[in-house]
């Protein structure tokens, strides 16, 4: 298999995953106070919405490369 053809299912299966996801969330920490050796940290949980383009892009240039990348 070669590396054309893995980009190719790697972006078919990102932008798949993309348009059925929509979204995705993650926690960071972040540093509220800080009084010498006295840290007072908080989690916020932030939310990425994915285009639409994203994903139809992505399973759009990995099909064109699935096909044309043989060659």
């Amino acid at each position: 298999m070669g590396l054309a053809r893995i980009i190719a299912i790697l972006l078919l299966v990102a932008g798949t995953a993309s348009l059925v996801m929509g979204s995705f969330s993650y926690t960071k920490d972040k540093t509220v106070l800080k009084l010498g050796s006295l840290e007072i940290s908080a989690k916020e949980k932030e939310q990425v919405n994915l285009p639409v383009w994203l994903g139809v892009g992505a399973i759009a240039v990995g099909g064109l490369l699935l096909v044309f990348g043989r060659r």
